[in-house]
């Protein structure tokens, strides 16, 4: 069992079609601080993959990704 990432942000976006999820998350980095960990919920299968691409564009660290019953957890440290 992993050491799942503790979050200081939760983004809920369960029942989001793409791109919701992925703007939900650029909203948020905007406004937190640098070592932030942001947990990203959601339902949107395109995001585990949308998500981490963002990530290495703007330069932030994808912790981990959960595959839970039927959405992702995908935890994401701004830098």
């Amino acid at each position: 069992m992993s050491d799942t990432p503790t979050p200081d942000v939760e983004i809920d976006s369960r029942g989001a079609a793409c791109p919701g999820p992925l703007m939900d998350l650029i909203g948020k980095v905007k406004e937190v601080d640098a070592g932030t960990t942001i947990e990203l919920l959601t339902s949107d299968e395109g995001s585990k993959n949308d998500v981490p691409e963002w990530l290495e564009e703007a330069g932030h660290e994808l912790l981990e990704v959960q595959a839970e019953d039927d959405y992702w957890a995908i935890y994401i440290e701004t830098t």
